[in-house]
């Protein structure tokens, strides 16, 4: 256990990462996938469940916590971890993305953004300062500079001046983050799609100076080639000895490609998101549980996979439980999810440590390019 925020970058393998970032609260193994908590609770999962399938580290929403159940009674019931009963690091975004996406009426100025609530449309006022007090309220291990996300599609000029301002809000951040021991502030680098607007962005952050960095304003609709495109030369434009954070990637073949190009860390709702809808995530790619195909087929979702939902449930159970509105069906694909994601962490974590990522990269387009087993006849 250590007292500070430490990153230790152990083995490469072309431009792909691994290492441990090193916490209070406990290690990071990179590169990392941390599952969404958005409001206290990763969705249809309990804690333990949630490390069990391999996690280290949760993402917590600062915008849904601010307006519910409010930042404030939160530290006065002992800050987020003990809240949600999650005792390992926790990473909160800074609600930048959740304002530009969510809230209506919003109004942006150079001091910040009033908006009003999603919920009940109470008035609410989001600056650099109290995003980073209200992180400092949640207790989060990792916090995440306050920023604008700009909704694409937009002008290179509005790309440019939204990318700006943003980094003016870096500083702020940074100045009011002050000096906390065993935290971690992440600056995060916007630009489109745009190198000269990324280069220019990762300069003014590393001026500043993070502990880590983000590459930010990606996965929001430009399509995965131009998200690889940016990935080519963006995390190059980082520090070597800080983590780089890929915000809200991905599909699985959207988190392998974001690794071969040096990213350390994701996240993303899909996992959780897709379980609650009856889609189950294999390695021979994505399985659709409502499709009658399912209903009699007594064989598991992965007959290699070892999380609850394959070891004692068959395609069948799960086709009628999500059918029927069961609680359990959720359950059951979130558990199966996850475990897959962090499984092929695990896996791409090995593979950069054992210098053979390019055969795992293949092996893994192969599996998911079989396809699904065939149906039962």
């Amino acid at each position: 256990m250590t007292d500070r925020f430490q990153f230790t970058l152990n083995a490469t393998d072309g431009a792909a990462r691994t290492g441990v970032i090193d916490t209070p609260r406990g290690q990071i193994r990179t590169p990392a996938f941390m599952p969404v908590g958005t409001a206290a609770t990763v969705k249809a999962m309990m804690p333990e469940s949630v490390r069990e399938t391999g996690a280290d580290i949760l993402l917590g929403n600062t915008y849904h916590l601010m307006l519910r159940p409010g930042a404030e009674r939160v530290d006065r019931l002992g800050g987020l971890h003990r809240f949600m009963n999650w005792d390992r690091p926790i990473l909160t975004d800074s609600g930048g993305f959740q304002v530009m996406s969510l809230a209506s009426l919003r109004k942006l100025t150079e001091e910040g953004v009033t908006f009003a609530s999603h919920i009940d449309g109470s008035k609410h006022v989001l600056t650099p300062e109290r995003s980073m007090e209200i992180q400092r309220l949640l207790g989060s291990d990792i916090v995440m500079a306050f920023d604008e996300c700009p909704a694409l599609p937009a002008s290179e000029e509005e790309v440019a001046n939204s990318m700006r301002l943003s980094m003016r809000w870096a500083q702020r951040s940074r100045d009011a983050f002050g000096d906390r021991p065993g935290h971690a502030l992440f600056g995060i680098m916007q630009g489109g799609v745009t190198r000269d607007l990324r280069e220019e962005s990762a300069k003014a952050l590393t001026g500043i100076g993070f502990d880590g960095y983000a590459v930010g304003g990606l996965a929001v609709g430009e399509g995965q080639e131009a998200m690889f495109g940016v990935l080519d030369y963006a995390p190059g434009f980082l520090p070597q000895d800080k983590p780089r954070y890929l915000m809200g990637v991905g599909k699985p073949d959207d988190i392998v490609g974001a690794v071969q190009r040096g990213i350390d860390m994701m996240d993303c709702v899909l996992p959780s998101r897709s379980g609650r809808t009856g889609q189950a995530w294999t390695r021979r790619g994505q399985v659709n549980i409502k499709n009658a195909r399912h209903q009699d087929d007594p064989r598991p979702l992965d007959e290699n996979c070892t999380c609850p939902a394959c070891r004692s449930y068959s395609r069948g159970y799960l086709h009628h439980v999500f059918r029927a509105g069961e609680m359990i069906s959720g359950m059951l694909l979130t558990w199966h999810n996850l475990h897959y994601y962090q499984e092929l962490m695990a896996g791409l974590r090995a593979a950069i440590a054992e210098g053979r990522l390019d055969g795992f990269v293949a092996d893994f387009h192969a599996a998911r390019a079989e396809g699904d087993i065939e149906p039962l006849a």
